[in-house]
């Protein structure tokens, strides 16, 4: 019967398909006489190995029935039979399909025992010396051990993909490692969760000391809040969730916190009020940082008596008369070496960066634009007419052999240039920061351009704002609107919510507008309208490129899930001209606007014909094809055609609608924005004044004018933890 699990048992013929970097596995398996195609996170199965599965059949519209494995357990091959198919595989070294069926004829039922015990009894075979025979005993005795510390910590209740990723980790100590205490699954990248390490602990035969529990338990609690942009947590804040969910006192989450400390797993770092504590990641990442910008700030380049002339002369090319603050900003910028730029919407950043990047040139400098997103990136290309690239592409982002991020530009191989220009600073991260000034070399100029009254980076860290309040580094804000920017409704309302005043909703005939909306349904239906039919015909908009529906959150009937099924109905409905590949409740259509939603350095892409690799978190595109034969989305990210394995359909979103989180760095001609069933936590004036600024010629507003003001008199921002600029203000004495 469909969609009832049941069990089934059988040796594996044939892997069909394997993803070595996650375990997914099709694989023709002989069960009761019959060959069956299996699918799921099977892990390193071989042929000749016999496994018990548990799942649900399945029917596949191009490949017909299948059995969509849940779980499996699997077992050494017993039968001569059984051996001769695993070591024809080619899994050993040194054996291949006739040295198989030589020492399988010679040994029969006793071949395993043989290759791993009296290996010296192979060389009676024609072709297999001494040497050779011991080489085979020690491959078969490797596998022989991966084999078993994934039968052995399946019983504890880890998945296959979980087991996998384990081993991989601890190697073949880690059935060894787990049995002593389960609570290191939590600090390998396994995706394991305290909750579950728990679990696995309840299964064992003898209960861990307490003390493993509690040590994971705080670093799982730093851990899951790095995910709310915190880098640190003050020691007494711990308290709270440590001893909740630990069920300890006080005194006991400090002796933890202690130990930790002495152990190097955690740092301590007191200022002049608190003791903040870190993970030693974040503490690294943001102390190098800043050390970093210390030493950018006294290798000042010094004054020049030629700076006044050089500024007359980009004036003069670009037809451009700066204003104060400007002059002071390029004039900063030249002298000091280092530049925070911050601004809102019409104050002139774009004016001043050209102005900036102008001088630069004059002197020679070879500059580098960079920026966090491909859309940032490319946005800064076009006002610029410089190429910029995104700073994962500066930093040349790959990874290593145990698929940690890496960037190959760094200390020991910097940058190339003589001045590096950021533009959207808010959004980035206090991991990628530190990587990007890793790589200056000495003597780079650096300019950081902002607004830091837009969200924070959806990374752990505040870094914009925690540099601009450090008040160690030079600092430029432009605040002088100007008069063509006046002209403007989003700028004017923009800078309105900034000043905590609310915006002019009564204008019908500009580029700010409000659709009275108060119920939440209403207001879906309305978005979608807008969206799919009234936009597009009254402003000539492209569906695809034009417009973005931003949503302050993820759920509810306004949020960017349920607006997302609305959208993708109203614009890309089913048809037998499109395909479609099911994921969960969700269904990717070709012609699908989508958005990825974590960073993934392996997957592959072309642009003009030259192969690369890496999508990130945040980046948008179209779905142009689904490759049901070789199991693929091919989307269009930026010019970049991207080849995403189904298994990583877990990373993709529909991106009709997103977040005003995730819509950081980008700009859209378009934005239609929900102003109704906000949740409270989510009401608040920096994410109103994000969501308005994304857009650059339209923005139309629906909801409820009681939900706007609210967002208005909100002032609350989301309070981050982070250290940088305790380090900053400290200089180099904070370690």
């Amino acid at each position: 019967m469909e969609n009832q699990t049941e069990k089934i048992s059988g040796v594996v013929q044939d892997i069909i398909f394997q993803n070595d970097d996650n375990g997914y596995t099709v694989a023709e398996i002989y069960c009761d006489g019959e060959d069956v195609v299996c699918t799921g996170y099977l892990g390193n199965i071989y042929p000749g190995e016999k496994l018990s599965l548990s799942g649900l059949w399945t029917v596949n519209s191009t490949y017909g029935r299948q059995f969509k494995a849940e779980m499996c357990s699997r077992e050494m091959p017993e039968t001569s039979e059984e051996m001769l198919s695993f070591l024809s595989s080619g899994l050993i070294k040194g054996i291949r399909d006739k040295t198989a069926q030589k020492i399988v004829a010679l040994f029969g039922n006793d071949t395993f025992r043989i290759i791993k015990d009296n290996p010296e009894r192979l060389s009676r075979i024609k072709g297999i010396t001494k040497e050779r025979a011991r080489e085979i005993s020690k491959s078969f005795k490797q596998l022989e051990g991966e084999r078993n510390a994934l039968i052995s910590l399946e019983k504890y209740g880890l998945s296959d993909k979980e087991c996998i990723k384990a081993y991989k980790a601890m190697g073949n100590r880690c059935v060894a490692l787990v049995e002593e205490n389960p609570f290191i699954l939590c600090g390998f990248d396994i995706g394991i969760s305290f909750d579950k390490a728990c679990e696995v602990a309840s299964r064992l035969p003898v209960s861990p000391p307490e003390m493993y529990r509690r040590e994971a338990g705080i670093i799982y609690i730093l851990k899951h809040n790095l995910g709310n942009g915190h880098t640190c947590i003050p020691r007494k804040a711990l308290y709270a969730p440590a001893c909740e969910m630990l069920g300890c006192g006080d005194d006991e989450c400090d002796e933890v916190i202690d130990s930790l400390i002495t152990q190097n797993r955690l740092v301590s770092f007191q200022t002049d009020t608190k003791e903040l504590v870190f993970l030693p990641q974040m503490y690294k990442a943001e102390k190098s940082s800043a050390d970093s910008l210390l030493f950018l700030k006294h290798f000042a380049v010094g004054k020049s008596e030629r700076i006044s002339s050089e500024i007359e002369n980009s004036s003069l090319i670009s037809g451009v008369v700066y204003n104060e603050k400007q002059l002071l900003a390029i004039k900063t910028a030249a002298e000091k070496g280092i530049l925070i730029l911050t601004g809102g919407p019409g104050t002139g950043k774009t004016t001043t960066l050209r102005g900036i990047l102008s001088v630069f040139e004059s002197r020679g400098l070879d500059v580098c634009l960079t920026a966090p997103t491909g859309r940032a990136a490319k946005r800064m290309s076009e006002l610029t007419g410089k190429e910029a690239k995104t700073i994962h592409r500066l930093l040349e982002a790959g990874w290593d052999e145990n698929e940690k991020q890496v960037f190959q530009r760094n200390r020991r191989k910097p940058l190339e240039c003589d001045a590096v220009i950021v533009d959207e600073l808010s959004m980035v991260d206090s991991l990628l920061f530190a990587a990007l000034l890793d790589a200056l070399p000495i003597g780079c100029r650096l300019v950081l351009v902002g607004d830091s009254d837009q969200l924070p980076s959806v990374g752990a860290g505040n870094v914009l704002h925690d540099l601009i309040h450090s008040k160690t580094i030079p600092v430029v804000k432009l605040d002088e609107v100007f008069r063509q920017a006046m002209e403007s409704l989003i700028v004017t309302n923009a800078h309105k919510i900034v000043d905590g005043e609310y915006p002019d909703l009564s204008c019908r005939n500009r580029d700010f507008f409000f659709i009275e909306c108060k119920n939440p349904l209403d207001c879906a239906a309305l978005v979608s309208q807008l969206y799919s039919k009234r936009l597009p015909d009254a402003y000539n908009y492209n569906l695809f490129d034009d417009i973005q529906v931003l949503c302050p959150s993820k759920k509810g009937s306004v949020g960017a899930e349920n607006l997302n099924s609305l959208l993708q109905s109203a614009v890309n409905p089913p048809s037998i001209k499109l395909r479609e590949h099911k994921f969960g409740s969700r269904i990717f259509r070709e012609n699908d606007k989508v958005m990825q939603n974590k960073n993934n350095y392996n997957i592959g892409w072309e642009l003009d014909g030259k192969p690369g690799k890496g999508i990130f978190n945040g980046d948008i595109g179209v779905i142009k094809r689904i490759d049901e034969q070789n199991r693929l989305f091919e989307i269009l990210f930026d010019d970049k055609l991207t080849f995403v394995p189904f298994e990583n359909s877990q990373e993709l979103d529909l991106a009709y609608a997103v977040t005003v989180h995730k819509s950081q760095g980008n700009e859209f001609r378009c934005v239609i924005l929900p102003v109704t069933g906000v949740p409270e936590m989510l009401t608040y004036r920096n994410l109103f004044y994000t969501a308005v600024t994304r857009a650059k010629e339209i923005i139309v507003l629906a909801g409820s004018r009681e939900t706007v003001r609210a967002m208005v008199d909100n002032d609350r921002r989301q309070k981050r933890y982070s250290g940088l600029k305790y380090f900053m203000a400290y200089g180099d004495t904070g370690a």
